[in-house]
Order: structure tokens, then C-alpha cells, then sequence
């Protein structure tokens, strides 16, 4: 007797694989490596976005939030751009590789060929890489007489960027440099043209049959602001400056949404894992919410930032985290996520997050996470557990607005001798110093301090060829200046 439903029940199974064979995104989904975006806002407050408390539309990245895990204690590496954004790429304290400070065009500054990126890392892998926005970590394009690595010398197979900001401003920016070559005038707002390109890449260049690794490093809301006059009406309330600024935060959600429906279009959404983040504290006075400081200062306002992850099925959805992470957590996850190997011959500062956010399991940290900036006064920061050390040095000492010959003595010699505590958890704007009410916490965190700072500036290189001190660029009493008004700010 013919057995009709189990010969059918096969030619379904046989149709059912080939189905799924001639189906690239539903099977490479399930079979290939984790892929990996990172987006980054340039100088964007904690305060800012919309699932921060603030009242920029945002609902893109407050989405995004929804559907992972939002972190109120997440810091940047250093509260200006380049350390930070090296912090980023490499795991570790931007001072050990002796990027001190924001590079300014024509500086020998740079990150040193010897670093490993996240990008090298991974492309050890398999994936294809790729970055698309503002790079800040070297000259772009190459500058004969500098040398410095290149975005394909450090990881990246493909690139679209600008050496720092969008110029003259983020519409009709004249500054990309597409894989070596400059692009000239290009019509538009800068973070549209960067998801212009990450579509542009995916129709062009992407391999389905590989895992890939973006990163987006938006230019928005850095100075000088352009925005869409139809997005500033959206803010009839605020000031010209204080709407154009919140619509330049606003267009540059609307690019990241453009960005997180192509992967949903192409079914990549869901083996996908998303770091968002901005790259230091703003600039803007009401942006970094409670937090004491602006950017480039040591302040809380000057570096803990917005930060979320999230990855569809393996990381909670909605979850609020107080637990403290930093940039130099994202290579050491990203590589215990991806089966990369972290580099064992450089200390790594970071420490893999993958464990607590799948499962919440507690996170362990060998040493505290520490910023040095020289630039600002304070010029130090640590924090260990729940409580955080300032450090400055002698206030009389002049700063250049960019590293100089006069600053490398400085940042290899100097040495704190004043220090303020502080419990964040009890108080985030950082008004009431403990130093003298709880001198063994002082002392244990002093003695935390001095291990790890002498560690760092031992490794940070001593850069030569730097430019001469010029006095009138010296920067230190509008520093003063500026902390002084933040502090009014506060009090008011």
C-alpha cells in the first residue's frame, strides 16, 4: 500500500532545505559570527536624548534603548574627542599610547601603527569592516610628511570619513575622504551623507556570506551646527542656538533610524549587536543633565555619556543598568562575543561586559578606571566602586589649547597635590567632596590612583617634532573661566 503522507512529509523536508539554501539573510543569520555596529555621536550630553530625560525627538535611539539595555553610569574615555575615540577602537587608556589630548591638523600626534583596533581584531576574523564618519585619530587623507597609519592600515577595508569635524559645517561638507581619496563638495547634512554611504556600502560591497563590523562615528552635534530648518521649528520654545542644536541631534537620529531599518530590510537586525554612545559630554550648558562639568573637563558632565546595547534575543530588552562601563569595555565584549583573541602583550583596561549583559552575572575589574586629560584642571579622574577621586595639580601652570613642546614635560612630570572625593550614587553633580570626612577612602583611593597613573604615563610615548609654546594660544584662564561658569551653572 502506498504510504502517501510520509513521501510527501519528505518532499516537503527536501523543498523545505532548498527553500532555505537559495535564502541568504535566514540562513547566514543563524550560522555566521555576530555582527557588530558601533554609532557614536560627536559631544552629545547625557542629558540629551529623549530616553535620557531630555527633550530632543529622538525616537530612533530611544527605540534602540527599548530593545536593550540603557546604561546611566556608562563613560567615554576621555572628555575630548580623539583620546576618547582611541579608548574606543583599543580597549585602553588613551595616554598609553600617548594621544593626550584632541589632534589638531598638521599634528604628529596620532594612534601608533602599533595599536590593535577593534577593526584588526575582528578582520583576524573574517568579517569585513568598515567605517563611515569622522576618524580623529590620524591625518585623512595622508599627509607625506606626517605618515600616520590609515584607516586600511588599521583595520578598515573600506572608509568614508573626514580627518576631524564636517567643513565648514555639517551641510554640503567639502572635507570626505573616500579610501584615501578626497571626495570635494558633497550635497546634504553630513550624518545623511554617512547613512547615504552605509547603504551605499551594503548594495556595493557587502558579502552576505560574511559577518561585518560598522562604524558609524557621527559628526553631529559638534560645532559649527547646521540642521534642517524643519526640524529647529520643532523647537519654537528655545533659543535659535539652543534649537539648531537639538535639531542637529535630532537629524542625526533620523539617520541612525535610516540605518536600523536596512539592516531590519535585509534580516540582519536580529544577529546584529549595537553599541550607541557619544564620544565625550557636551559643550552645551543643560545637556549633560545633573552632572557637574562640560566637555573637556574631568567633571562627571565631561564624560559619562548615554550608552546602550542591544542585541535581539541575547541581551534583555528595556533593562536600566547602574552598573559603571566605560569605551574601553567594548574590545575585550566585543571579542569574547565574536571569538576574537583580546591582545595578550598590552594591558587592556577594559573588561568583557558579554557575561552581565546576557545574564546579568556581576562584573569584575582588576584595576579602576581612570582619565588623565592635561588639559583641563582638574586634569585627573578615578573612579573606583561607587566613588570617584579628582586630582589637580598647582593652578598656576598654563595649558596650550593644543598639545605643544612645552606640554610633554608637563604631562610626564606633573604631580597632583590637591584631591576632591565623591559618592556619585548619593551625589551625581559632585557638590559635596568627602576628602576630609572619610580620609581612609582618600587614602585608598590615592593609593589606587598612583599605581595605575605612573603605569600609564610610563607607557605614553614622549612625542617629538611637536609645535613651539605660544603663550597667546595658552589657553588656561579661559579654563578657569570656563569651570567657573559651569560651577554657576550648578548653583543657580
Amino acid at each position: 500500500m502506498f504510504r502517501y503522507k510520509p513521501f510527501f512529509l519528505s518532499i516537503g523536508l527536501i523543498l523545505s532545505c532548498f527553500h532555505f539554501s537559495c535564502n541568504p539573510s535566514s540562513t547566514i543569520a543563524q550560522k555566521q559570527s555576530p555582527n557588530i555596529l558601533i554609532i557614536l555621536a560627536d559631544d552629545m550630553g547625557y542629558g540629551d536624548l529623549g530616553c535620557y530625560g531630555g527633550i530632543t525627538r529622538t525616537p530612533n535611539i530611544d527605540a534602540l534603548a527599548s530593545r536593550g539595555i540603557r546604561f546611566t553610569h556608562c563613560y567615554a574615555g576621555a572628555p575630548n574627542c580623539s583620546p576618547s575615540r582611541v579608548s574606543l577602537m583599543t580597549g585602553r587608556i588613551p595616554a598609553r599610547s600617548g594621544m593626550y589630548s584632541y589632534r589638531p591638523p598638521k599634528h604628529v600626534m596620532h594612534l601608533p601603527d602599533e595599536e590593535i583596533t577593534i577593526a584588526e581584531r575582528l578582520k583576524a576574523q573574517g568579517y569585513q569592516t568598515a567605517h563611515m564618519g569622522k576618524w580623529h585619530l590620524g591625518c585623512l587623507p595622508q599627509d607625506p610628511a606626517l605618515k600616520h597609519p590609515q584607516p586600511d592600515q588599521q583595520g578598515f577595508d573600506y572608509s568614508l570619513g573626514t580627518e576631524n569635524n564636517a567643513m565648514p559645517s555639517h551641510l554640503n561638507p567639502v572635507n570626505f575622504v573616500r579610501n584615501g581619496k578626497e571626495i570635494g563638495e558633497t550635497d546634504g547634512y553630513s550624518c545623511q551623507l554617512v547613512a547615504d554611504e552605509v547603504t551605499s556600502w551594503f548594495e556595493q560591497h557587502y558579502e552576505a556570506s560574511r559577518p561585518f563590523f560598522l562604524y558609524v562615528p557621527f559628526h553631529e552635534p559638534h560645532a559649527k551646527i547646521a540642521s534642517p530648518p524643519e526640524l529647529i521649528a520643532h523647537y519654537p520654545d528655545q533659543t535659535p542656538k539652543d534649537a539648531a542644536y537639538f535639531a542637529n541631534i535630532e537629524n542625526m537620529d533620523l539617520a541612525t533610524g535610516r540605518i536600523l531599518t536596512l539592516l531590519k530590510e535585509k534580516g540582519l537586525d536580529k544577529n546584529t549587536m549595537i553599541f550607541f554612545a557619544s564620544d565625550n559630554g557636551s559643550y552645551r550648558m543643560g545637556s549633560n543633565g545633573e552632572l557637574r562639568g562640560l566637555k573637556g573637563g574631568v567633571y562627571e558632565g565631561g564624560m559619562r555619556i548615554p550608552g546602550i546595547f542591544s542585541f535581539p534575543g541575547m541581551f534583555p530588552e528595556g533593562k536600566v543598568s547602574d552598573l559603571p562601563i566605560w569605551f574601553q569595555d567594548v574590545l575585550p565584549t566585543v571579542c569574547d562575543l565574536t571569538g576574537a583573541s583580546v591582545p595578550k602583550d598590552r594591558p587592556i583596561d577594559g573588561v568583557p561586559l558579554l557575561s552581565y549583559l546576557k545574564h546579568g552575572t556581576a562584573v569584575q575589574r582588576t584595576q579602576p578606571m581612570l582619565w588623565f586629560f592635561y588639559r583641563s584642571s582638574p586634569e585627573i579622574a578615578l573612579r573606583m566602586g561607587d566613588y570617584n577621586l579628582i586630582a589637580r595639580v598647582n593652578d598656576t601652570i598654563p595649558r596650550t589649547h593644543w598639545i605643544a613642546d612645552r606640554d610633554m614635560p608637563f604631562i610626564k612630570q606633573l604631580q597632583p597635590d590637591f584631591f576632591e572625593l565623591y559618592h556619585l550614587p548619593n551625589d551625581p553633580g559632585q557638590q559635596q567632596d568627602l576628602a576630609a570626612s572619610e580620609p581612609e577612602k582618600l587614602a585608598e583611593m590615592k593609593a589606587a590612583f598612583v599605581k595605575i597613573f605612573e603605569e600609564v604615563r610610563e607607557e605614553g610615548p614622549f612625542w617629538e617634532g611637536l609645535p613651539a609654546y605660544d603663550p597667546k594660544k595658552a589657553n588656561h584662564n579661559k579654563h578657569k573661566e570656563f569651570l567657573r561658569n559651569q560651577d554657576r551653572f550648578l548653583n543657580r
